[in-house]
């Protein structure tokens, strides 16, 4: 079973920026660990990054000058392109990536699976040129974009495992809510502890 893993926004606005993740830079630091302990355990390593235009709400995305943002629809001006905040968190070892995937782009987008790559293609594409039927997927934040990925890596018929340790929420209730919402929709919910080999899957 070819494998792949799947890095979501770990960013330095969801680190350190206009909206942090409490234990955003450990998953940062832990994905690195776990990628440098598991060499060619991945067919593909690929990672999403939040890429919103400067211009515009994106689509609605970002609250509109003089409003607050809901934190559910509208959201804090985050991750504008080519800015320090849409950067990758530098705990992160960008060495480590095979695909580099931006989301957003003048839209609202939470999915790794919405987003493509410099030329164009999309995950979806990526994987299964690779051969990939599984994925294992970490990142930020669990309770929005590692969930909206990992039920559309349902959807695209792969076998999907959360990796927990390597993935964090913004709230503790709705971080609970998504991986009973996974776990209930089929995706595997685990630990860095668990993996022993990609059978294992």
């Amino acid at each position: 079973m070819s494998s792949a893993f799947l890095i979501v926004d770990v960013q330095n606005d969801f680190v350190t920026g206009s909206l942090p993740v409490p234990g955003g830079a450990d998953v940062a630091a832990a994905i690195t660990a776990h990628l440098r302990a598991h060499p060619g355990r991945y067919a593909v390593v690929a990672a999403s990054q939040d890429w919103h235009s400067a211009m515009g709400d994106n689509g609605g995305h970002f609250a509109t000058p003089g409003t607050d943002p809901d934190y559910v629809h509208t959201w804090p001006v985050h991750c504008v392109a080519d800015e320090p905040g849409s950067a990758y968190h530098p705990a992160l070892d960008v060495s480590l990536i095979d695909e580099h995937f931006r989301k957003g782009q003048g839209a609202p987008a939470y999915s790794m699976f919405e987003a493509v790559d410099a030329e164009g293609h999309d995950l979806a594409d990526a994987l299964a040129a690779a051969g990939v039927t599984a994925v294992d997927v970490g990142g930020l934040a669990t309770d929005y974009c590692v969930r909206a990925t990992a039920l559309d890596a349902l959807a695209a018929g792969l076998h999907v495992r959360l990796l927990t340790d390597l993935a964090a929420g913004v709230a503790p209730e709705t971080s609970a809510a998504a991986l009973d919402e996974l776990a209930a929709a089929g995706v595997v919910l685990a630990t860095t502890s668990d993996v022993r080999g990609l059978d294992s899957l």
